[in-house]
């Protein structure tokens, strides 16, 4: 009951009727920071995190090493604007398997060290 009656006399002597709610102010005040801490903890990482992944995706030539979004290893054999060409895996008697997919299911680009491609 002090607590309420205390808030009713701190409204009053701010000039608002008892019953309001908060004010412009108030919400300002307390959406500012909310806002702040959403903008970089989530939009802004995501946004550099989509401008490296299309930079990626733009230096992508033939003979990388690619990781897809579904988890698939292979190597990149042929690109067009928006298509890629990746061999998955070499048969036995030299045939070679590879699938078609759309540039943006890759999700990273593997660096291949000195000694793979001797193999």
């Amino acid at each position: 009951m002090h607590l309420h009656l205390s808030a009713i006399l701190l409204q009053q002597a701010q000039g608002r009727a008892p019953g309001a709610g908060p004010g412009l102010f108030d919400l300002v005040v307390l959406l500012g920071p909310l806002l702040l801490i959403f903008y970089f903890l989530i939009l802004r990482p995501q946004e550099k995190r989509r401008r490296e992944q299309a930079a990626m995706l733009k230096l992508l030539e033939r003979g990388d090493s690619v990781i897809t979004s579904g988890g698939l290893h292979g190597k990149v054999v042929g690109l067009t604007d928006d298509v890629l060409t990746v061999e998955i895996a070499s048969l036995k008697g030299g045939e070679r398997v590879r699938v078609k997919l759309q540039r943006s299911r890759v999700e990273e680009v593997v660096k291949a060290k000195k000694g793979d491609d001797q193999k």
